[in-house]
């Protein structure tokens, strides 16, 4: 909720020019990746920024802004001082403890590195829950049952860090820590009413998304019911809330788990319905991606017609590039996805060889910053290498992958080391065969 000390930062709304708010936020992610970071920005973020919400931004953006606009200053930027904003919280929280309606600005604006860095040292979930910053970050429903601003942006801080985290470091140890603030999400939409239809309209759209989110997390760690349950829960709350984008969303995952877990009629129903949401859209590269979806249900049940023709429109669709209206929860979605993908297709098909090349190509082209989907392409591309009958060069890419397993909890990719192993068990044991299995078997990769 606005504050009387809210100001417009007119200095930031200047540097925007003529792009739209979309525009800009796509601008602003472009320029993340080409230093290795990571934010997921969104037009809604612009408009926080410009009306005054955030007076100063986290350490993430604040490395991106200023790699935008090299030789400014945050002061230049229109921000305040990071002291002063944290200074003037430190002393607003010990002399008034916040009521609901605070706004929590403050509060969220956490350093990724430190999160990073404490979440990979914690040993216990409460620890992890903590250093996440996702244990109590949504508050519980208000007396009276209304809710506003502040428990919305925290609802949508949660999906931020959520797929922060999960960029980093896998699904296995989030699933239980961020599975809280979804439940506390669906409370407040079912004990409340918002203060404004705008603002119950944010509620729904982040309660979704978190909820697909945790579903994701439940399906990359192996626990294909619990997600399949939270991505029903967010396609029942996108028709509720007739949400095109969060149904587009909500289809396109449930598509990737019936692949997964072999339905694939269901995964193109899935990914078909979600094209239709998506016409509502204005937003290419969400189609490709659904097109993607659907060409790997076909792949699946072995049409390799249908397979090459959703390919073909994925890939035009691609190229014509990305735009201000594509979906924040798309930042991952680049040339390395789109090859990957494009590799699961063909090697569901049977054709390893060029199954492998399309992987390779997605671990190349990937930013090695992203370690999880780094070493699902590297493991990926290990399995496709077994089975197109080259051993040595798929104990080579596996051994790549374990050396990321440190850093890395993902039931997927060590589902994918574990098959690598057994195709390459009828091999004569070569140096880098016998190396990469023994190593696999003393990291207990399983």
């Amino acid at each position: 909720m606005a504050t009387s000390r809210t100001v417009p930062n007119l200095a930031f709304r200047r540097l925007r020019g003529q792009r739209s708010p979309g525009e800009f936020a796509a601008a602003v992610r472009r320029a993340a990746r080409e230093i290795g970071e990571q934010v997921a920005c969104d037009a809604r973020y612009i408009g926080r920024v410009e009306s005054g919400e955030i007076r100063c931004p986290n350490y993430a953006y604040e490395r991106v802004f200023l790699h935008m606009f090299p030789g400014l200053s945050l002061t230049d930027l229109g921000f305040a001082a990071r002291e002063q904003v944290r200074g003037r919280a430190a002393r607003a929280a010990a002399a008034h403890p916040p009521a609901p309606d605070t706004d929590t600005t403050i509060r969220n604006d956490e350093e990724s590195d430190v999160l990073r860095r404490a979440f990979m040292t914690s040993g216990t979930a409460t620890v992890a829950a903590a250093s996440l910053g996702l244990g109590g970050i949504v508050p519980a429903p208000r007396a009276g049952g209304r809710y506003g601003e502040t428990e919305v942006g925290a609802v949508e801080e949660a999906v931020r860090r959520i797929r922060l985290l999960d960029d980093r470091h896998g699904a296995d140890r989030l699933y239980r820590t961020a599975a809280e603030p979804l439940r506390t999400a669906y409370a407040l939409l079912d004990a409340g009413t918002a203060v404004r239809q705008s603002t119950a309209d944010r509620m729904h759209a982040g309660a979704g998304e978190l909820a697909l989110s945790v579903g994701w997390l439940a399906h990359d760690s192996g626990r294909p019911e619990d997600a399949r349950s939270h991505y029903a829960e967010a396609l029942a709350t996108a028709r509720v809330a007739g949400d095109h984008a969060l149904e587009a969303h909500a289809f396109s995952n449930a598509s990737f788990l019936a692949r997964d877990a072999g339905r694939y009629r269901e995964a193109v129903r899935a990914a078909q319905a979600g094209q239709r949401a998506a016409r509502h859209l204005s937003s290419p590269r969400l189609l490709a991606l659904l097109s993607l979806r659907e060409a790997g249900g076909r792949a699946g049940l072995g049409d390799r017609a249908g397979c090459e023709e959703a390919l073909g429109r994925a890939h035009t669709l691609f190229g014509r590039g990305p735009g201000g209206a594509d979906p924040e929860w798309m930042s991952f979605f680049g040339e390395p996805e789109l090859e990957a993908l494009e590799a699961q297709c063909w090697s569901a098909l049977g054709d390893w060889a060029r199954a492998a090349r399309h992987a390779h190509r997605a671990t190349v082209l990937q930013d090695p910053h992203f370690t999880r989907n780094l070493a699902l392409y590297r493991a990926q591309l290990a399995t496709d290498l077994a089975r197109a009958g080259a051993p040595e060069e798929a104990a080579s890419a596996g051994g790549r992958v374990l050396d990321l397993l440190d850093q890395v909890q993902s039931s997927r990719i060590r589902a994918l080391l574990d098959e690598t192993v057994r195709l390459l068990a009828p091999y004569p044991a070569g140096d880098a065969v016998s190396a990469f299995v023994a190593r696999h078997a003393a990291l207990g990769a399983r």
